[in-house]
């Protein structure tokens, strides 16, 4: 006999529309209110439907993203220019610098909201009503 959890009783919540509301900074829940309350710190509940957002568990996923996509996108600017030798090593070393720097920072706060927006709505980690 198949056991019934209480997240099979729940609508499901869409994933995508979730996870780029997120990914904007706007609620998941209702795509209105903040996700977030200073850079990258995720504020207790929605300022506009009131979601309580205190269970999410964004803290390393996000930056093993960032990690991922601008260490993809370096190492192809890299190959580029040292194939066909487009600027002296000094410069490709700053420039490259600058590019991770840059790139992490803006990367960030949007891979932490999707990251928010996926866990609520596959009601993950007390999104659910459930204790974790």
């Amino acid at each position: 006999m198949p056991v019934e959890t209480i997240t099979d009783t729940l609508p499901p919540r869409p994933v995508l529309q979730s996870a780029l509301r997120g990914a904007a900074g706007k609620c998941p829940a209702c795509g209105e209110g903040h996700v977030f309350s200073k850079f990258i710190t995720v504020a207790d509940a929605c300022d506009h439907c009131g979601e309580d957002l205190s269970h999410h568990r964004a803290d390393d996923l996000p930056a093993y993203l960032n990690i991922f996509v601008v260490g993809h996108v370096v190492v192809g600017f890299m190959l580029v220019v040292m194939t066909y030798k487009l600027m002296d090593m000094w410069t490709t070393t700053f420039v490259t610098m600058a590019v991770c720097v840059i790139s992490a920072l803006l990367l960030m706060r949007p891979l932490k909201g999707m990251v928010v927006g996926l866990q609520w709505a596959l009601r993950m980690h007390g999104f659910g009503g459930h204790e974790d």
